[in-house]
């Protein structure tokens, strides 16, 4: 299954949701390749990565998916990195008839050699972003636990409709989750009350908390598990991977 996890605004815990998800799933016995597809490359260099082939060389024709995949250390675990260069892509693609398909194209040469691939999308809504949409089965939505997090929701949910009319049919929600959670905070209540607005049935229990370790680990290079494994933002995403795979998807 491939899981791209989306949202256009920066700073909602995204990357941490990518990197730290991935890992519990592949600490859970599941084969997981992560896509950096991001050109800041927060997940590659989070993961201490410093490699020249990325997915753009990939997305460009000038390397092959399998020869940019590296192995991490932990078991079950491969992440195709991003680079800087990732920018430009959407330039270089945009005249292409079929620019919303290069992403779609390389994965599925590889999808079945992995149980997961999860995506790292960038925090816009641009053709990018559109390719992981395209080529991705569910969509996992982190929001964080603040009042303007929820702003542009309705816009991202509208993108996600275009894509399902006009380019995936099949694509659904996975689900939302709660990213950043500070519990001394009152707003927490109402943003969960505005997300169950927009989705009723598919709000994750897990709640990812505000947690200093989840912070410190990619100064590391490392994931939660390997930095703080005992720590509570290893824990929620334990749950979270695990509410994933009770789900039967």
């Amino acid at each position: 299954m491939i899981i791209s996890i989306v949202n256009q605004k920066g700073g909602v815990g995204k990357t941490v949701t990518a990197v730290n998800l991935t890992a519990c799933l592949a600490d859970l016995g599941k084969s997981v390749l992560l896509v950096d597809l991001d050109p800041q490359a927060n997940v590659t260099s989070g993961l201490g990565i410093k490699k020249e082939a990325s997915i753009y060389e990939a997305l460009s024709g000038q390397a092959s998916l399998d020869e940019i995949i590296i192995k991490r250390p932990a078991s079950n675990f491969w992440l195709a990195p991003s680079s800087q260069a990732l920018a430009g892509a959407n330039i270089e693609l945009v005249s292409n008839p079929q620019r919303e398909f290069f992403l779609k194209k390389l994965l599925d040469l590889v999808r079945t050699n992995y149980d997961f691939i999860i995506i790292d999308s960038p925090p816009s809504l641009g053709l990018l972003t559109l390719n992981t949409l395209v080529a991705a089965d569910k969509i996992l939505i982190p929001v964080q636990a603040e009042y303007y997090a929820l702003e542009g929701l309705g816009q991202l949910l509208n993108t996600i409709n275009l894509v399902r009319e006009s380019l995936k049919p099949s694509l659904d929600i996975l689900g939302a989750v709660i990213t950043m959670y500070d519990s001394r905070s009152r707003l927490s209540e109402e943003v969960w009350r505005e997300l169950y607005k927009h989705f009723p049935s598919k709000i994750f229990r897990t709640i990812i908390p505000r947690n200093i370790r989840l912070a410190e680990a990619p100064s590391f290079g490392k994931t939660i598990l390997e930095y703080a494994p005992k720590s509570r933002g290893a824990k929620a995403y334990h749950r979270l991977a695990r509410e994933i795979l009770a789900l039967e998807i």
